[in-house]
């Protein structure tokens, strides 16, 4: 490597750096090296090798160099499913109540917890300003014990900036009256908005302060009251519940949406001793209190938009495949949707999930001719259809006899990346940033597709080489890995082929 590239990578890396709001001396301890040592590379004046360089780009959560190691996915399109695949449980009940055992002072275990990307950075977090997590139960559970006070100051802020942190906010305001998070990451599909929860814990003697590379949370003295949620978000409703839990006395969160990873919040509070009526409606009175140490057990509940990922695998396969393990209270309204589109499917008799509050069914498809719907579709907050449910109608629609409008008015960038889909010879034209109009009946064929960095989007492209004739190939595929556990290994176990490559 030249001086001059060197320099040009050091500035680079400095660039990264300060852009996540590091200093020398954070960065440096990230990597497990000096401050003297960070200045040299940043200054070009020390070569690097490619180990240090993907240990930087890990850090910085962006690729410095190309070559950098990441999983592909060789995909042999064209082959049916059969069989039975089970949802694993879900990774937004995971994480966000790894967030929420913050307000028990004593011992949380958190019950079939998966092995996926997301759950790490969550638990890397928690590890840096204190907590006490670690794997138990043959690593299907997670022990979390609290400590009395919080080590703000030595969060990994290179984990915080890749996760949506300030979901941690309605937790940490128990711990400290002032306190910093840096701004929040996940999916790149636009801007994240955090007004739900800034406004959500203003009504509750909260100030927050936008700086450029970071949120500054202060507050005299908290107090219950009464808010209307400013949009209709999950994380802002589970920031509100978790800030008004360890405040004495009643709380009503109005606009609230019910859906699956707010309930599975309330269920682990309720575990805790916290009473909350109007769990599963859009109304939600906490009765906080003040003390809470109890030890406890709790399961996750399984994830309806995994169901909805193997169902849309099934459809576009013509297959013939049972997914169990189904939560159907969120999945009933995909699946009138799907039958208007002329799927055809058997459920099974419902049975409680392992917590003892959700209710799932066995889904099994069967090949069916599907066709395009008379309407859009759009998603809703809860009991709307799905917001992370919407991608998976794309490559349904590809298939689909006639033309699909597909609505994606939540994100202004998602609809995006629906388009590269195109590669594999659908026929999706982008009407404007939130909207899609899907031409069925495409021949899908063999590719190679870089995955977006968003889940989703890169989930509907796998999904779409099932079914495309020949080989693909899926690029660099973390944006999966943060949501879904051993997905190639669980689709082959049904019929498909699909070869993990490290490091080509």
């Amino acid at each position: 490597m030249s001086t001059n590239d060197q320099e040009k990578i050091g500035l680079f890396i400095k660039k990264l750096r300060i852009e996540r709001g590091l200093s020398q001396e954070e960065f440096s301890k990230a990597l497990k090296t000096s401050q003297s040592a960070v200045a040299r590379i940043e200054s070009g004046n020390q070569n690097v090798t490619i180990d240090q360089l993907n240990k930087i780009s890990e850090v910085l959560n962006h690729n410095i160099v190309s070559i950098k190691n990441s999983i592909d996915f060789k995909v042999e399109g064209g082959r049916k499913l059969s069989g039975k695949i089970e949802t694993n449980t879900s990774k937004n009940g995971a994480i966000n109540m790894m967030v929420a055992s913050l307000v028990n002072n004593g011992t949380t275990i958190l019950r079939d917890i998966p092995h996926i990307e997301e759950v790490y950075r969550y638990k890397e977090l928690l590890e840096s300003v204190g907590v006490k997590i670690r794997w138990i139960n043959n690593d299907t559970s997670l022990e979390i014990i609290p400590p009395k006070r919080l080590s703000f100051n030595k969060m990994n802020k290179a984990v915080a900036t890749q996760i949506r942190s300030f979901t941690f906010a309605g937790a940490f305001i128990h711990y400290s009256n002032h306190f910093t998070l840096p701004h929040s990451g996940g999916c790149k599909m636009g801007e994240r908005t955090v007004a739900s929860h800034k406004y959500a814990l203003g009504y509750l003697g909260v100030n927050i302060e936008t700086k450029e590379n970071h949120y500054d949370i202060s507050y005299k003295k908290l107090h219950t009251g009464t808010i209307p949620l400013f949009e209709s978000s999950d994380t802002g409703a589970i920031t509100a519940i978790l800030a008004a839990s360890r405040i004495e006395g009643k709380t009503t969160i109005m606009f609230a949406p019910p859906n699956y990873q707010v309930q599975d919040v309330c269920f682990l509070l309720e575990k805790f001793g916290i009473k909350i009526e109007g769990v599963g409606t859009t109304t939600l009175i906490v009765h906080g209190k003040k003390e809470i140490n109890v030890n406890i057990e709790h399961y996750n509940s399984e994830d309806p938009i995994e169901s909805m990922f193997f169902i849309s695998a099934g459809i576009v396969t013509k297959s013939k495949l049972t997914v169990t393990r189904c939560p159907i209270q969120f999945l009933t309204l995909e699946l009138e949707k799907l039958k208007r589109m002329g799927l055809k499917f058997n459920l099974s008799k419902e049975y409680l999930a392992k917590n003892g509050k959700t209710t799932l069914v066995d889904i099994t498809i069967h090949p069916s001719k599907m066709v395009a719907p008379t309407e859009k579709i759009h998603a809703q907050p809860f009991p709307g259809l799905n917001n992370d449910n919407l991608p998976y109608f794309v490559p349904i629609s590809c298939l689909a006899e006639g033309q699909t409008l597909i609505h994606d008015w939540t994100w202004e960038n998602r609809a995006i990346y629906f388009t590269e889909l195109n590669r594999l010879g659908a026929d999706i034209k982008l009407l404007d940033p939130h909207r899609a109009l899907i031409t069925g009946s495409s021949k899908l064929r063999g590719a190679q597709i870089v995955s977006p960095p968003a889940l989703r989007p890169t989930a509907i492209i796998l999904i779409a080489m099932l079914a495309a004739s020949g080989e693909s190939l899926l690029r660099n595929v973390y944006s999966i890995t943060r949501g879904y556990a051993d997905i190639a290994e669980r689709l082959n176990s049904v019929g498909a082929k699909i070869t993990v490559l490290r490091g080509v």
